[in-house]
């Protein structure tokens, strides 16, 4: 089942620990990311409030620690309104849609190797769960959210919800099949897609820097995924009013606060599980401490890992502006997919030749550094718009007559159309 005490786990070792051990896990995993999403939102807060050279939650509990409890039972006590253009069944069950998922997708996350639980002989790794797609298996549980996202603006019976809910489906959608991609030469270095052997793999060399480029492509995809700022467009205030949970208050709403802070953790630690090692010591520290990477420390080791992602975040949510919707698919699908595409060629033909040997990879390596050299210069140009046809249609006036019937103009002809109308008042 596994090589030995403390050590890595294989697939093996999964699949025989008693039902209350599992159980066991399987609440301190609930209490884990509760207690996370707690303290990330007052994270957020002091750090946001540190920038904007504010003072932040400091109240509630010592350094206000205390305050996301406070407001979660604030949220809770408020009263729960339902929209009477709302559909009460899907309405009820599109928060729940949400959540589950997100707290689902951890049962194969890797918390550290096999360890000793105290006061008792047996060995389990700390892990709920792995399989031999556990990664596809997260991204297909992920998927699931997506559902309730749809369903809860529906169900409204707002608008707002409606185009809210659309958006988020559109953009998850979209930066999942980038985020996807970025998995697949992880895959193809590891030879597998168990998150304990993937983690096993990285034993020598991080994948997050031979395959950087997968890296920085996954920790994009998973802001536009997770639809945090720059990319929060579904939840734009100036547009949408809430997004798809306008309607929603009291507990439903607070579901859906508590899976977008899940879900930040969940990509996250998957980020931390595929690129940064996981639980593995950090700095290299195992190679001047031989305990680093044993007992309950790659615990300490991993909570680190997905708190320095998690800083990003708010990093960039305290940082950046928020982007326009069409720019921001535009990127997702004609600049990171087709980067995507090309970087799995590459890797794919550096792994094939590790296998076979042959070519010099020297000269492979400066093709494949040209080509992304090029890629990345066409990424600074806009695409090449028809000239003439944009004069033709400026030098056009808008007639809202001409088929017979009045037609009000599209928002590209209002000009036209004022110019027009000036025109002939003169």
């Amino acid at each position: 089942m596994f090589t030995g005490l403390d050590s890595t786990p294989g697939l093996g070792a999964f699949g025989h620990d008693n039902v209350w051990l599992v159980i066991l896990k399987a609440v301190l995993i609930f209490l884990i990311l509760v207690l996370l999403t707690l303290f990330n939102i007052w994270l957020e807060r002091r750090v946001v409030a540190r920038m904007q050279h504010r003072i932040g939650p400091n109240v509630n509990g010592p350094f206000g620690l205390l305050q996301s409890l406070a407001d979660g039972v604030k949220l809770a006590l408020k009263e729960d309104i339902i929209p009477k253009a709302a559909d009460k069944a899907v309405f009820l069950l599109a928060p729940v849609i949400v959540v589950i998922p997100a707290f689902v997708t951890w049962s194969v996350i890797p918390f550290g190797p096999t360890v000793k639980l105290p006061w008792s002989d047996t060995h389990t790794p700390l892990q709920l769960t792995d399989m031999p797609v556990a990664v596809i298996f997260v991204l297909a549980i992920a998927s699931v959210g997506i559902y309730g996202i749809v369903l809860g603006g529906w169900s409204s019976g707002s608008t707002y919800s409606l185009l809210g809910g659309l958006r988020s489906s559109a953009q998850m959608i979209s930066y999942e099949v980038s985020m996807g991609l970025s998995f697949v030469a992880v895959f193809l270095y590891a030879g597998s897609m168990s998150t304990s052997q993937i983690v096993a793999a990285q034993d020598k060399f991080w994948y997050g820097v031979i395959l950087a480029p997968s890296f920085v492509i996954y920790v994009i995809s998973m802001i536009g995924e997770t639809n945090r700022a720059p990319f929060d467009l579904p939840e734009a205030e100036g547009e949408l009013v809430g997004g798809f949970h306008t309607e929603y208050s009291s507990l439903k709403f607070a579901l859906f606060f508590l899976a977008e802070y899940v879900n930040m953790a969940t990509v996250s630690a998957l980020a931390t599980t595929l690129f940064l090692g996981g639980w593995r010591a950090p700095f290299w520290i195992d190679t001047f401490w031989a305990g680093a990477n044993h007992g309950y420390w790659p615990f300490l080791w991993f909570m680190g890992k997905v708190m320095f992602f998690v800083f990003i975040f708010i990093w960039l949510r305290g940082s950046l502006p928020r982007l326009r919707y069409d720019q921001f698919m535009h990127f997702g699908w004609k600049r990171l997919i087709p980067f995507s595409l090309v970087w799995i060629l590459a890797v794919a033909a550096i792994r094939t030749i590790d296998l076979n040997g042959g070519l010099d990879r020297r000269w492979l390596y400066a093709a494949i550094a040209v080509c992304v050299a090029l890629i990345v210069v066409l990424m600074f140009f806009e695409e090449k718009q028809d000239s003439d046809a944009a004069a033709e249609e400026e030098a056009t006036a808008f007639d809202a007559f001409a088929g017979g019937y009045p037609v009000p103009p599209m928002p590209d002809q209002i000009g036209i159309a004022t110019r027009s109308t000036s025109g002939q008042e003169h």
